[in-house]
């Protein structure tokens, strides 16, 4: 289990330009990337402040010891699936290698180590060999439910399993990316023959990303106990929608072609042990729910095994930015509302034996609060279509038109630490 160390403290502050007390990336953070600039090839590097630590240059400048040179050079590739790789004490050592560097005297030649961040661009953290999306929102799997089984919304399996459907990793794209509407077979409700064409009921899905680490070969088990060691680090993630192609193709084998043409993640992993203030107890189950199986119940991870990161969606429509009206948040929710932990997501993907590969993407499902504001998708909101969200700006949406940007943003917040951000995901619905 991370714990709190040095490079946690409130008071520690950095020489590069900016960094002390940053709203979004201070010392305390040290989130990970890939980023290139120019035509360059893609390297890694360590997000502070408002600018970018070159790793690559870092590990042959001389400034570091020629152990800790080898164990930064390990995440200085184009991807970060090696560092994914390594065991949770080198991935503590490389970040406080990485904080003392940067909160101590200012080196020699310390511009050529830093990239501005505007100057940078941003690809995904790895290569994402495989994705798998979980359902561990209980509200939204409620909210969902209840409009297709008003007297029964969760199935008879939901607080027995965490469960999940395998998504695309070859649709997995960074931030920015734009958002093609897909195409597809569309039926209404109840209806016994489709149509084919664009999806006109397309929405976001406000979920956290799991970075993982893998460790088990083909047959073998991750304990709830080592479970979470085998998560590297956490982001945003969007699950964007076609929920009449969904609502089609999903009887009877699940989700297809209404989720896989695009998932957004934010660049920058935001590793486990920076959140490591940030972890509190799981919530409570009802007193009617039932026991956990074993597999799946670590006392410890239910006393700390969740995160407290608040989530919001903002929508900016075209009209909004031709006239600098600046975004609307839709809604916010906390992660602390999942019903299972990112440790149980983990112990039970592998319980049947199924290999968990260094840089595997985890999406968690829609987080969403029981709070009217804190639904995660417009399916939602909208009550399927039914009752439509008025903008400020006097513009109706059930689902997403052409030009709406969907933006994600994460923040944790702790008296007595630094506050964190997980970055953004956003993309926009091209026509």
């Amino acid at each position: 289990m991370m714990q709190i160390d040095a490079t946690h403290g409130v008071d520690l502050n950095s020489w590069v330009q900016g960094a002390a007390g940053h709203e979004l990336y201070p010392i305390q953070n040290l989130p990970l990337c890939v980023f290139s600039v120019g035509g360059a090839s893609p390297r890694g590097g360590t997000v502070i402040g408002d600018y970018v630590l070159d790793h690559k240059e870092l590990a042959g400048s001389g400034l570091l010891e020629a152990n800790e040179s080898a164990l930064l050079a390990i995440a200085a590739d184009g991807s970060l699936n090696g560092y994914c790789a390594l065991p949770a004490i080198k991935r503590r050592r490389l970040r406080a290698i990485l904080s003392g560097l940067l909160s101590g005297a200012e080196p020699a030649g310390a511009e050529r180590l830093l990239v501005a961040r505007e100057e940078a661009q941003f690809h995904l953290p790895t290569e994402v060999g495989d994705y798998t999306d979980f359902f561990a929102g209980i509200h939204h799997a409620r909210n969902a439910g209840r409009m297709f089984r008003p007297d029964s919304p969760l199935l008879p399996n939901y607080k027995h399993v965490p469960i999940a459907y395998h998504g695309r990793a070859s649709s997995v794209f960074p931030s920015g990316s734009p958002v093609v509407r897909p195409t597809g077979q569309r039926a209404a409700h109840g209806a016994t023959s489709p149509s084919f064409g664009p999806s006109a009921r397309l929405d976001f899905e406000l979920e956290l990303a799991i970075w993982i680490g893998g460790g088990n070969a083909l047959g073998e088990h991750i304990p709830i106990e080592r479970a979470g060691d085998a998560i590297v680090g956490f982001g945003l993630l969007n699950d964007w929608s076609a929920r009449d192609i969904q609502a089609w193709e999903t009887q009877p084998l699940g989700p297809f072609l209404g989720k896989n043409f695009l998932t957004t993640v934010s660049p920058f992993l935001v590793t486990a042990e920076a959140l490591a203030p940030f972890r509190t107890a799981q919530a409570p189950r009802d007193a009617d729910d039932p026991e956990m199986l074993p597999y799946l119940h670590n006392a410890q991870d239910q006393a700390s095994g969740a995160f407290d990161i608040r989530l919001e969606v903002l929508i900016a429509t075209a009209a909004m930015r031709e006239r600098g009206v600046p975004p609307h948040r839709l809604t916010q929710a906390s992660v602390l509302d999942l019903y299972w932990t990112p440790a149980q997501m983990v112990a039970h993907h592998a319980s049947n034996g199924c290999p968990l590969r260094p840089g595997d993407l985890f999406g968690t499902g829609t987080v969403s609060s029981p709070a009217v504001d804190g639904h995660g998708s417009l399916l939602e909101m909208t009550r399927g279509g039914k009752e439509p969200v008025t903008l400020p700006n006097g513009e109706v949406r059930t689902f997403l038109e052409p030009g709406d940007e969907i933006t994600l943003r994460g923040t944790c917040r702790r008296e007595g630490f630094a506050s964190l951000s997980l970055g953004e995901a956003s993309g926009t619905v091209v026509a």
